[in-house]
């Protein structure tokens, strides 16, 4: 063989390894450069130093890991670790490995119709969340994830251009989802994505939380696939007291679960955010009227505001959302004696009124006030301590309708002439669903006199004298505990008779509290039957004869109530025997 040949050979040996030694160090090169760039995106997030290497070894090979609380998606919260977004596809991802977990399991049950809702308004299809399944093997083939260090709420503004739902669907959830989860806490990261700008409330929502809120279309400059290390995902509905009619006409829930007790602790937060001392209080008592200044108008709001002043001897204020901003509205709302309204969102602001206050609603003509209560039933939750009163307009002559305006603000000139003629002649709404009704639209932008006497007559029914708030402690309902030691004992009055004689100690707690009036309740069912005697006593002790036979088991249950309808939990069943 030719030596310049082998020569040749082993150079090229030689140089094939070196060139591709140096391939290698320079896709080496190039991937620790993509790290400390996908590390420094990461730390652009947020301050909390990450291992980006160590970070998406644990994704490949851990996976993600999902435990949820709750039973239905309408109840469901899910803590997630290594969920991941991608902000091509606009879809969560669940990467799928060995050691992953997912909790509850449902298989396709998670499509009917989702796994959770991500907003407080339950059960609404456009506010439901899932995920797509991959494997973690899957990465390989994928942009490099940029990892969210913060841990992160993820949820669905429902409506933030509209305070009411702002404050009922979003702020007070958001705050108690977040009490009920440790971490998340003032330095945990808020990410909405219903796809919503950021809106004219957006400010609220930085009161959350230390750190700026994250929505859906910013997430596109982070990178493609962006992995949150831990993500809460879900809010809870136990705030929320108003349905809105998307199944059945609007009202209240069913089961409301908030007191005025909890509201108003929310917006003892608010106000510490808002920089507003809860210690300012004015020495001059005064009334606000909120004044709309674009539709639903008080048309004659001056003569409005000098009858209220002169009828209270009171200062009378107007405050808008236009010419006010939130923190002066707060401040003055949380001293007024009284707050005068139109129905509308900006009611909700009422929350921060102190106890004792007066709210009244203002209805405009063949508005029931009976159908729409989202600020009634605020105002009479027990520990708002708020006194409500609604007045409607009853005289067509006094409203300015626009039936030419578009029809998104209460025009109907889009309808026939049939309907449009129905519309006009009608004395009241029909109760309908939400949203687009036209006859409600044509109601509720519609612009009012009031008449004042007739107003100033509807307040005088409810505040008899000057109106003033009251600086009272907590004055929510305590309920008793059971009743202990309890105890029978049967005697027997021949072959046909008998006597059964029972006694208790009082409640635990009841030497503790003061309260008016203390009843016993006592169920006896014979052992075997379905129906039982009921007993309304006052004493701890009492001798039943009244249908009880010798020779016989009786099974006993006792419970406290105080002042009438507090009513404790029933004592353990007695067994007694004849």
């Amino acid at each position: 063989m030719n030596i310049a040949a082998v020569f040749n050979a082993l150079l090229v040996s030689v140089l094939a390894a070196v060139l591709w030694k140096y391939i290698r160090l320079r896709e080496h090169a190039f991937m620790v450069e993509e790290e400390l760039v996908l590390t420094r995106q990461s730390q652009e997030l947020s301050q909390v130093q990450i291992d980006y290497h160590a970070a998406l070894q644990a994704l490949v090979e851990d996976g993600t890991r999902m435990v949820c609380t709750g039973r239905m998606h309408t109840d469901r919260i899910c803590l997630f670790e290594s969920l991941c977004y991608s902000t091509e596809a606009e879809e969560f991802v669940y990467f799928h490995s060995n050691a992953s977990v997912m909790l509850p399991n449902l298989g396709s049950r998670r499509f009917q119709p989702a796994l959770l809702d991500l907003s407080s308004v339950e059960d609404h299809n456009t506010q439901y969340f899932n995920f797509v399944e991959l494997p973690a093997a899957a990465l390989k083939f994928m942009p490099k994830p940029v990892f969210v260090p913060d841990v992160a709420l993820i949820a669905n503004r429902f409506n933030p251009d509209n305070l009411m739902h702002v404050f009922h669907d979003d702020l007070l959830p958001i705050y108690y989802t977040m009490q009920q989860f440790s971490d998340l806490d003032q330095e945990a990261r808020l990410f909405f994505m219903e796809g919503w700008s950021e809106g004219v409330h957006f400010d609220l929502y930085k009161l959350l939380s230390n750190k700026q809120p994250l929505l859906r279309e910013q997430l596109k400059t982070l990178g493609r696939l962006l992995c949150f290390t831990k993500s809460y995902v879900g809010l809870s509905k136990i705030t929320t007291w108003y349905q809105y009619g998307f199944v059945q006409p609007q009202g209240p829930k069913a089961n409301i679960l908030v007191s005025g007790n909890e509201i108003r602790q929310f917006t003892k937060f608010m106000m510490q955010k808002l920089n507003i001392s809860l210690e300012e209080s004015s020495s001059e008592e005064y009334i606000v009227v909120f004044s709309r200044t674009i539709n639903r108008l008080i048309l004659n709001e001056a003569e409005l505001i000098l009858a209220l002043a002169q009828e209270f001897q009171m200062k009378t204020i107007t405050i808008s959302l236009e010419e006010h901003s939130f923190s002066d509205i707060v401040r003055l709302i949380s001293n007024a004696s009284m707050l005068v309204s139109m129905h509308g969102a900006q009611l909700v602001t009422s929350l921060f009124l102190p106890r004792g206050a007066t709210v009244v609603e203002l209805f405009p003509y063949a508005i029931n006030p009976e159908h729409y209560t989202p600020y009634k039933t605020l105002a009479t939750l027990p520990g708002m301590d708020l006194q409500y009163i609604a007045w409607q307009n009853t005289d067509r002559e006094d409203t300015i309708t626009y039936p030419d305006r578009p029809w998104d603000q209460g025009g109907i000139a889009h309808l026939d002439k049939a309907e449009q003629e129905r519309i006009i002649k009608s004395t009241e709404v029909p109760r309908h669903l939400c949203c687009r009704n036209p006859e409600w639209l044509f109601r509720a932008y519609q612009d009012t006199k009031v008449n004042i006497p007739s107003l100033i007559h509807v307040i005088r029914q409810t505040v008899k004298s000057k109106p003033r708030p009251k600086r009272q402690k907590w004055s929510g309902s305590l309920y008793p505990g059971k009743v202990r030691d309890a105890k029978c004992q049967a005697s027997i009055q021949g072959t046909s008779e008998a006597k059964l004689a029972v006694s208790w100690q009082i409640p635990w707690n009841l030497k503790y509290l003061k309260v008016r009036e203390v009843k016993y309740e006592v169920w006896i069912q014979e052992q075997g039957e379905n129906t039982y005697m009921p007993y309304i006593l006052s004493h701890q002790n009492h001798t039943f004869s009244e249908n009880i036979k010798p020779f016989t088991i009786y099974l006993v249950w006792i419970r406290c109530i105080f002042n009438k309808n507090l009513l404790g939990p029933f004592a353990d069943v007695l067994l007694c025997s004849t």
